[in-house]
């Protein structure tokens, strides 16, 4: 699989870059941009329950990776003046992690679950009531001797994240009181979060340079922010540190990723399907078989980006590229069908 500075879905590993991200992440609504609606609705719901001094109803937060899903309840927590716990659905194994993590909780906590359809079906069970009730059911000793023990639990709130809304159980999915779906932003509003970030790194950054950039952020806050280190590095050592529109086109040209913001991997999959299929429509497995991906990738990673852009189509047929797709390729069709679409 190819190394992609423009995936979304994985968060850096490395110390330092965590500490960066982190600061680049917005602590309020005021400082969080874009997801306008989303801000308003949750806005809402905040001053309801500040002014009946309850907790917060359950939030599910669903969309494509790296959209601000893990800042957004952040924001939510510092907006509640609440302490926010965050763990992942693959960290909780056992209901016993579970049954730590809620007793610990103080009235109005927020418990952040990333991923919460890889949550245990045991786990999701044992869920249910805490989440409806709050009360904890729980099994002591095995065999004749077992018995079940319910605990209270404090008031809190649970804000889970997901790309895969379809994948929770309709149990776990209706025990949200608040569903919502973060949208991909617009150019003009990824521009504004690049001119944000570059002054927190203190970098020094045109418009033209931030708006070249924005095009290339394949509309994802997660992905701008990663670009704009990268082209801070190579203005650091290929010029003065000041990131203009030269400097921003030599560096977007050494990561190979061209003003719609497709990289390597992308094209690769265009060309598959364009030279070998004449544009489709070809099946998922023989693309991921061409180009050396998992089905995964491409399906999670690489295709809703290019559906967006309006670059491929999904049809009952398989996948097919579009008429945009053989011009920004500067391929010709080979047959009279696909070259009726130019």
């Amino acid at each position: 699989m190819i190394d992609r500075i423009v995936t979304a879905g994985n968060e850096p590993e490395d110390p330092i870059e965590i500490e960066l991200e982190v600061t680049l992440r917005p602590r309020d609504f005021a400082s969080y941009i874009g997801q306008e609606r989303l801000k308003q609705n949750l806005q809402l719901a905040i001053d309801a329950a500040k002014k009946r001094s309850d907790p917060l109803d359950h939030i599910l937060l669903y969309g494509p990776p790296g959209l601000g899903k893990t800042t957004m309840a952040s924001v939510i927590a510092h907006e509640m003046g609440a302490q926010v716990r965050i763990t992942s659905g693959p960290a909780i194994e056992r209901a016993g992690d579970l049954a730590s993590l809620l007793t610990n909780l103080q009235d109005g906590d927020i418990l952040f679950i990333d991923e919460i359809h890889r949550l245990n079906r045991t786990v999701e069970e044992v869920l249910y009531s805490a989440m409806e009730d709050f009360k904890l059911d729980i099994m002591i000793g095995k065999g004749p001797s077992a018995r079940s023990l319910r605990l209270d639990l404090p008031k809190f709130t649970i804000i889970g994240a997901t790309t895969r809304a379809g994948a929770l159980a309709g149990p776990l999915r209706d025990r949200f009181g608040h569903i919502h779906r973060l949208e991909f932003y617009t150019p003009e509003e990824i521009q504004r979060i690049i001119i944000r970030a570059a002054g927190i790194l203190n970098v020094k950054i045109d418009a033209p340079a931030a708006a070249s950039l924005a095009t290339r952020a394949r509309l994802t806050p997660r992905i701008a922010n990663r670009l704009l280190k990268r082209v801070r590095d190579y203005a650091d050592v290929n010029g003065d540190g000041i990131i203009d529109s030269h400097i921003s086109s030599q560096a977007l040209g050494l990561l190979e990723i061209d003003e719609l913001g497709l990289d390597p991997a992308d094209r690769l999959l265009l060309a598959a399907i364009i030279d070998n299929y004449d544009g489709g429509p070809v099946g998922v497995e023989t693309l991921a078989a061409l180009t050396a991906e998992e089905r995964s990738t491409i399906e999670d990673f690489i295709e809703p980006y290019l559906m967006q852009i309006g670059l491929l189509e999904r049809t009952p047929r398989g996948r097919k590229v579009t008429r945009k797709t053989y011009k920004h390729l500067g391929k010709t069709p080979k047959s009279q069908e696909q070259a009726s679409l130019i």
